[in-house]
């Protein structure tokens, strides 16, 4: 499997069935990765940090076969704080 370096950042949203409110999301134009996308990682990034805070890790598409596509990065791999 390839793994990719992306930008992600910290969002609110507010979706049903959803278990938290706070989530990664890839900043656009990274294709593949869209801004759509759920993205499975270390939960420091969504409690240990303000909402907005954006983040380079990395990542591979998952494509589960009964769902839709999302980016993976183990939980214990390291990450860059990225400043506006």
């Amino acid at each position: 499997m390839e793994y990719d370096y992306i930008i992600v950042q910290s969002v609110l949203i507010k979706e049903k069935g959803k278990y938290a409110s706070v989530h990664i999301r890839p900043l656009p134009d990274q294709d593949p990765y869209v801004e759509t996308m759920f993205v499975q990682c270390s939960k420091v990034l969504t409690t240990n940090f303000p909402v907005g805070t954006k983040f380079r890790i990395k990542v591979k598409i998952i494509t589960p076969r009964n769902g839709n596509p999302y980016a993976s990065s183990h939980y214990t791999w390291p990450f860059e704080i990225i400043k506006d």
